[in-house]
Parts: C-alpha cells; structure tokens; sequence
C-alpha cells in the first residue's frame, strides 16, 4: 500500500464547564455551560452603555455562583458581533483577559448565530429567517438564514433598501431591530412573522451553540464581526506659532 499523510485526529467533544461572554448588542450577559448537563449559572442585563463596568462583575457573579471554581473551566466563548463597536471590543477585551490568566482557548460565534439559535424550531418551520441587528443611524445589519440551506452574507443597509434584496416571502423574523426595520418591509409588501424569542443575543444561547465545538486547534483569540468601519476623529491641527 502506498504511504500517505494521516488523517488528522478528531478533535475531541468538550467536558469541561464553559464560559461565555456577549456585551456586543443592547444586552451584557455571561453564562457558565457544563457540556451534558447545561445551563449552570446566568446574568443579563440590557444596556445600550456601560458594558466595560458591569461585565466582569457578572462573570465575578456567574463562576461565584457555580461553586467559584474557574480553574475547572475548559474554555471560554465570545460573542464576535455585529453591533455596537465598543460594545464588542469589550467582550473581546474581557474573554482573552481572562483566557490569558486561566490559560484557556476562546471559541468565538457572531451575533447573527446566536440570535437565529434562539428561534424555536416550530417558528422556524417552512420559513427563511432574517436575523436583524440594530446598527444605529437608521440602518441594520442583516442576515438572510434560508430554510434548509447556509446563511447569506451579512450586510449593513437601511431598512428601505434592504426590502429590496429580500426574497417575497414568509419571512421570520428575529433580532433587536425587527421593530426598526418593519415599517419598511411591511410597505414593501412582503409577508413577515416576528418571532417570539428575545431580541437581544444572549451568553445563555452563545455558551450552548459553543460547548457544541471542538476546542480551537491553538490559543489565538477570535477575530471580531465588523460591517461598518469604526468611528475615528482626526486630531486638529496645531496652529502655528503666532
């Protein structure tokens, strides 16, 4: 038999506790998950600001309350974005701080995927789901999740021309901005059903989609979701000496 490079090894499932970081969207939330038993430990909380003060308290609060023990911990898990940009930094900053001083891997999964996992599956049925987030300045980022097959490329449009990049329909629809982008799709004329999940992306959904994951194959932190450059202000000119 010729010789041949082996296959690389599955990666093996996760047993250990993981923790999970969102402060990128109008909520901050950690959520403690043990593969095989669930949901540990949970704090939300919605803020449009203020994530850099109440995020490591309510992970301080979290492993607290699963009994303090952190070292037990077999990796961390990220939300990647969109959404607000200083809102996701902060996640970003907080999960490879601690990953640095634990010596754990960070799993990271954008917004998109964790609000679209909280849509019970019966409202999913038949239909194509749009997951809308609020980007501020009176557009959205979008993501087009059809029934049975991948998700689209996201985008960040206003809602009158995201109308127009829509199939007609029935549309599913889940995030923090369906009340900021229905207007305009319902005066498109397409057929839209909201879903009963929470709009906000939560640490609980992340943590669970997460521990579903093989381990990163090395300890580079994720890369974050951005749609839209970050805002930078020019420093002025000096002026010259009089």
């Amino acid at each position: 038999a010729g010789g041949g490079a082996a296959a690389p090894a599955a990666a093996a499932s996760q047993t250990r506790p993981l923790l999970a970081l969102d402060a990128a969207g109008q909520a901050c939330s950690p959520a403690l998950w043990q593969p095989g038993q669930g949901l540990l430990a949970h704090r939300f909380e919605r803020r449009a600001r203020g994530q850099s003060e109440r995020l490591l308290p309510l992970v301080e609060a979290v492993v607290a309350g699963a009994g303090g023990a952190h070292a037990a911990l077999g990796a961390l898990a990220a939300a990647l974005g969109p959404g607000g940009f200083t809102g996701v930094r902060i996640g970003l900053a907080a999960a490879e701080g601690l990953a640095l001083a634990w010596d754990l891997p960070i799993l990271g999964l954008d917004s998109f995927a964790v609000v679209a996992a909280a849509v019970p599956a019966a409202e999913r049925e038949g239909r194509d789901l749009l997951v809308l987030i609020d980007a501020k300045r009176a557009e959205v980022y979008a993501q087009l999740r059809p029934a049975g097959a991948a998700p689209g490329e996201p985008a960040l449009l206003a809602p009158a021309a995201l109308a127009a990049c829509l199939p007609p329909g029935p549309l599913l629809l889940a995030g923090d901005a369906v009340a900021q982008a229905r207007p305009a799709l319902v005066a498109a004329g397409l057929a839209l059903v909201a879903s009963s999940a929470a709009g906000e992306a939560d640490a609980a959904v992340l943590a669970r989609l997460a521990a579903a994951l093989p381990l990163p194959a090395d300890r580079q932190p994720p890369r974050p979701l951005y749609l839209r450059a970050p805002d930078t202000t020019l420093p002025r000119r000096l002026a010259p000496p009089s």
